[in-house]
């Protein structure tokens, strides 16, 4: 006595089960894939493949008919790396210190301010660099600034920061307690802890270093990222936090820095 084989196909309910799962498996791909997508209002697709790209979580390519929002405003063109102006040497520092005598008037002759400007001295490099070209572009604007800039030369620029960078920071040894928005952030709302990015072991490459500025520097600059006044933030990180803080959290962070160098 023979046993007919399950997994044959001259076994009906064999072929008839795998008929019923192959017809299920390409109506749920048709429903998932082209009918869903397809049905979503405000959605224009160019054909099924876009559909399908779009059901997978895939980018599509904007259509020529598809007008693409940019910003009406300057932006950064600095392309940030971490190591993008490493390895500068005593002649480039002596070459922005020349040129840092332009600076001194707002800056200080040794990059400490005493008029309510940022004090320089110490400061990241690359943030350095970042500003000035900010600067000169328009991304940044500043009626003081802007006309400095202008005739400076990429090189120019990178031997100011060098210089600069090469000084000094204001140093104490006090420790007060940050308040919440500087070591804990909001998370709620979205709003990262400050040493994330200006810390000096998590430092963010193009971030500044913090510690040390005037308060009243601090507080303008969170205000004009808050209200968008300043626009030169990569993918608009600054004003996302800024925004999001309270006028209280603004004075509280820009005074705990102030005091803290």
């Amino acid at each position: 006595m023979s046993e007919e084989r399950v997994a044959s196909l001259r076994n009906r309910w064999f072929t008839t089960s795998i008929g019923i799962t192959a017809a299920t498996a390409v109506i749920g791909f048709a429903v998932g894939f082209l009918w869903l997508p397809l049905a979503q209002p405000g959605e224009r697709f160019r054909g099924a493949w876009d559909a399908i790209c779009s059901a997978a979580g895939l980018l599509q390519s904007p259509s020529a008919s598809e007008q693409i929002v940019t910003a009406n405003y300057p932006t950064t063109r600095v392309e940030v790396i971490p190591h993008m102006l490493a390895g500068a040497d005593a002649e480039s520092i002596g070459r922005g210190a020349t040129l840092a005598l332009r600076c001194t008037m707002c800056h200080g002759a040794r990059g400490l301010s005493e008029a309510n400007s940022p004090n320089l001295a110490g400061q990241y490099t690359i943030a350095i660099y970042k500003q000035l070209v900010d600067f000169k572009t328009g991304a940044r604007a500043s009626a003081v600034m802007a006309p400095l800039v202008a005739d400076l030369s990429d090189a120019d620029m990178r031997d100011l920061a060098t210089y600069y960078a090469y000084l000094p920071r204001l140093t104490d040894s006090s420790a007060n307690h940050p308040p919440r928005i500087v070591a804990s952030g909001a998370p709620l709302r979205g709003i990262a802890p400050c040493g994330a990015c200006h810390g000096e072991v998590g430092a963010k490459a193009g971030a500044a270093w913090l510690e040390g500025q005037p308060v009243i520097y601090l507080r303008t600059q969170l205000d004009a990222f808050a209200s968008g006044a300043r626009h030169n933030d990569i993918d608009e990180q600054m004003r996302n936090v800024a925004r999001m803080m309270t006028p209280q959290e603004i004075d509280a962070a820009a005074r705990y820095y102030a005091e803290h160098p």
